[in-house]
C-alpha cells in the first residue's frame, strides 16, 4: 500500500489543483453548455438579415478591362451600391460598371443604403459612424478597415459593419454574439485574440487538468476499502 505521507501529498496536491483549476473548469463547462444550447446562425444574427436579398440585374455594362488599371485582372466581383453596379477588381479597386471611372471610397450615404439593403426593413438607423483602426478585442477583428459602423435602436444594440474601400456587407454584431465571443474567449483562454487554440495557457491548464483527474482516481484507488480487500486477499 501508498504509505501514508505519500497519501497526505496526493490529497494535497489534487486539492490546491482543484482549487486553482476550479474556476477555469467552471468557465469550460458553462461556455460548453452555452454553446451546445445556441443556435449558431442565430448567433451570427441571421435573423436580422433580409434572406434571401434580390439581385438586381444591370445593362450597359462596360468590360472590365476598360477601366484604367496597370495591372493585369486576376478577379473580378460585381457589386450593387446604392442601386448602382460597380467592379471591385482584384481586390483592389472599386470601378463603375458604366463609366469605367474609380471610386476611391464609399460615402455615409452609400453605406447605409448598402445596410439597408441586407438588414431587416424595420430596424431603425441610431447613428453611423467610420472606423480606421481596431483591437484584438474588437468584435470587429479581422475584417478589412476602414469601415462604416451602422447603430440601430434595438435592445439587442445591433451593428452593422460596411467596408468603405469596396462597398461590401462585412458582418453584424448583436448582443447574443458578444457573450458568445466572451464565452469562447474563457473556452479557448486566448485573452489576446481570441481565437486561438494553441495558447501556452491553454495547454498548462489542459495538462494541470489531466493531472488532477488522475490524481483523482490515484486516491480513490488508494483509499478504496474495497481495493484493500483485493489486495488481502490475494497476499
Amino acid at each position: 500500500m501508498v504509505k501514508r505521507k505519500t497519501a497526505i501529498k496526493i490529497r494535497k496536491t489534487h486539492r490546491y489543483l482543484g482549487i486553482f483549476l476550479g474556476i477555469q473548469f467552471l468557465m469550460w463547462t458553462i461556455s460548453g453548455m452555452y454553446f451546445s444550447w445556441t443556435d449558431i446562425d442565430e448567433i451570427h444574427g441571421d435573423q436580422f438579415r433580409q434572406d434571401p436579398i434580390v439581385a438586381s440585374a444591370f445593362k450597359d455594362l462596360i468590360s472590365p478591362s476598360e477601366v484604367n488599371l496597370e495591372e493585369a485582372i486576376v478577379s473580378v466581383k460585381l457589386r450593387e451600391i446604392d442601386g448602382e453596379p460597380f467592379y471591385w477588381i482584384n481586390g483592389k479597386q472599386l470601378f463603375d460598371a458604366r463609366t469605367g471611372a474609380e471610386e476611391k471610397a464609399i460615402s455615409e450615404t452609400e453605406a447605409l443604403k448598402i445596410a439597408e439593403r441586407n438588414m431587416l426593413p424595420e430596424l431603425e438607423v441610431k447613428g453611423i459612424e467610420l472606423i480606421e483602426q481596431v483591437d484584438n478585442h474588437s468584435e470587429y477583428r479581422g475584417r478589412p478597415l476602414p469601415a462604416y459602423v451602422i447603430s440601430y435602436e434595438t435592445p439587442e444594440n445591433i451593428k452593422a459593419y460596411v467596408s468603405e474601400k469596396d462597398g461590401a456587407f462585412q458582418t453584424l454584431r448583436h448582443r447574443d454574439w458578444r457573450w458568445f465571443d466572451f464565452l469562447w474567449m474563457t473556452h479557448t483562454m486566448d485573452y489576446e485574440g481570441r481565437d486561438d487554440f494553441n495558447t501556452i495557457v491553454l495547454r498548462a491548464f489542459s495538462i494541470l487538468g489531466l493531472i488532477t483527474v488522475l490524481s483523482g482516481f490515484l486516491l480513490w484507488y488508494i483509499s478504496s476499502p474495497t481495493i484493500r480487500k483485493i489486495k488481502k486477499r490475494n497476499k
